[in-house]
């Protein structure tokens, strides 16, 4: 017997049934700024501030960038608010992370229409029409779909299948625009189109083909010399545990992408560290000498493969396998011998199961493959360098990480910006605990603030620590100002070497345009109202992280780091650089 009834049993206004959306969809916090007809949207959500959480920001950038953090990390939609020409002047940025990250994310914005003048040398108006900027086109190029809205009903509908989109198949952002007409009436429930409850349109994880799955795991059994290459989608499907699983029953070593840097831990086990361009030497070696690659969530790109060297990757003489939930990822860079279709987390559960049922390697086989990584890392210098005791002033970056290392949690969350530090991360930087770090995957700056303040929100009681350049803190530093509003206690670590370092260290002798100018940012913090403090001594970081994670409040540690002695030079892979 059927069950399902409306969404509705009253007449609302279409802000109203937006937020109602929201909850529905279990959508606990929204990010950006009221502008335009979305005032109407933020006014439906006054009254479910109990269930959903409205963040103000101060700037539309830092929303679109907490938006994605929040879909990557909670696996519901992370969702950014404000008036559509505003937003496509500056919301863009965490959009983008999400479309290339495969993020869940809602864009929520305007055209600013001004009907009925919208034809008549309009003001702010995005509809596309003569002498207005075009919404849906440009927000289309970066979506997985734009919706638009022309009705109360379609607004509230429209909410719903960008959810559905969101969480389909491939995650990724979805645009939805409202017409001004959205929020000049309301949603009569008894008229159709019928309005259904959000939950129906909430995707349903589904396992692979058996089949496939069944060749995947035959694969690894009969490999001699297996290894995994894990990347962001073993974040976005939770798959942690199953990758260290299936990773510790075949005996096969686990690479990261640097995107998918902290899906497992640096510290385990079967780690061999980020492989490609800035990675670990172990990773590569390893990769380059296994006869079968299992690729989980990576698309394996240019930046992962050391732009495709056959010494890392050659189809010709190893196996390729590879788990994607997208198709089209399917033997994108290099043809794949087996390819394994659906969600990370049920797929390498059912591959686990099947290698059972084969045959499991011996234990002979483990400890053998066990001791073939133990001498990898060994000749490869596994997070080892002379850098992370170094007592030179300025500070070398590598003992800013080492000390970081040693006194967060194995939880803590770690959130990464674009430039030379990043690379520096990249390649020092030793995660301790699975999806504890992340990293900006266009390599944009401004990035790692506004993903510190989502995912301290996300879990209020998980440590979560910004590193970022002075370059990327000069791009974000409104954030701590949302920091200090909103009560989000992260702490900010900035790397200053009064300088753009990926930049200028390429120019060579011929720098221009890539300096800045010195820059106590602990003072800056303070102006703000947070904490500051000042770091010039190695022998005094560990003391400052200690004390900006205990304080409770947001907290900005600078760092004044070295310019000269290391770059990004140091730590690019004889690969690439063959």
């Amino acid at each position: 017997m059927a069950t399902t009834k409306k969404m509705l049993q009253e007449e609302v206004r279409a802000g109203e049934g937006i937020a109602r959306v929201l909850e529905e969809a279990g959508i606990d916090m929204v990010f950006g700024i009221q502008g335009g007809n979305m005032g109407r949207v933020y006014d439906g959500l006054y009254d479910h501030q109990d269930s959903v959480r409205c963040v103000l920001v101060r700037h539309e950038q830092l929303a679109s960038v907490m938006a994605e953090v929040y879909g990557r990390l909670t696996g519901k939609p992370g969702v950014c608010i404000g008036q559509g020409i505003f937003m496509l002047a500056n919301g863009f940025l965490g959009t983008l992370e999400a479309h290339f990250g495969s993020s869940p994310m809602l864009f929520l914005t305007d055209f600013s229409d001004v009907a009925p003048f919208t034809q008549h040398a309009p003001y702010q108006s995005g509809t596309g029409d003569y002498g207005a900027a075009d919404t849906r086109n440009a927000l289309a190029a970066i979506t997985k779909q734009t919706v638009v809205a022309h009705t109360p009903r379609e607004a509230v509908h429209a909410t719903q299948l960008a959810i559905k989109h969101a969480l389909s198949g491939e995650r990724g952002p979805v645009g939805v625009i409202y017409h001004s007409a959205c929020f000049g009436g309301t949603v009569d429930p008894d008229a159709r189109p019928v309005l259904y409850p959000t939950q129906h349109y909430l995707p349903q994880r589904l396992p692979a083909d058996p089949v496939s799955v069944e060749a995947a795991a035959k694969a690894l059994c009969a490999a001699e010399r297996p290894v995994i290459i894990a990347g962001n989608g073993v974040r976005i499907s939770q798959a942690y545990d199953g990758l260290s699983q299936l990773a510790e029953l075949v005996g096969a070593p686990v690479a990261t992408t640097a995107s998918g840097k902290g899906v497992y831990p640096e510290t385990g086990s079967m780690a061999l560290g980020v492989c490609g361009n800035f990675g670990q030497s172990s990773a590569n070696n390893y990769i380059g000498q296994a006869d079968l690659v299992l690729a989980v969530g990576t698309r394996l790109g240019p930046a992962d493969t050391t732009n495709e060297n056959p010494d890392l990757i050659d189809p010709s003489r190893q196996t390729l396998v590879q788990i994607d939930i997208e198709p089209k990822n399917a033997s994108w860079s290099f043809p794949c011998d087996t390819v394994v279709i659906g969600d990370a987390q049920l797929a390498l559960g059912q591959i686990a199961k099947a290698v059972r049922g084969v045959g499991t390697p011996s234990a002979t086989t483990l400890e053998a493959r066990n001791q073939s990584l133990a001498e990898t890392r060994e000749a490869g210098g596994f997070f080892d360098s002379p850098h992370y005791t170094s007592d030179a002033i300025p500070i070398m970056p590598p003992r800013v990480f080492k000390e970081l290392h040693d006194v967060i949690d194995d939880n803590a969350l770690i959130t990464c910006d674009a430039g030379e530090n990043r690379l520096f991360m990249t390649h020092f930087f030793q995660t301790k605990g699975p999806g504890t770090l992340l990293m900006p995957g266009i390599g944009a700056m401004g990035y790692a603030i506004p993903a510190a303040l989502a995912g301290k929100l996300v879990d209020p009681d998980r440590q979560c620590i910004a590193v970022t350049g002075d370059g990327g803190f000069g791009m974000a530093m409104n954030g701590i100002m949302t920091a200090r509003d909103e009560n989000i206690p992260i702490v900010t670590v900035i790397l200053n070497n009064s300088a753009l370092g990926w930049v200028k260290h390429g120019q060579g002798n011929r720098t221009i345009a890539s300096s800045f100018a010195e820059m106590n940012f602990a003072e800056v913090a303070k102006a703000m109202g947070v904490n500051g403090i000042r770091v010039e001594k190695p022998g005094d970081v560990a003391g400052a992280i200690k004390e900006a994670l205990s304080s409770g409040v947001p907290t900005v540690v600078d760092v004044v780091t070295a310019f000269d002695g290391l770059s990004f030079r140091d730590v690019t892979s004889a690969l690439t650089q063959g």
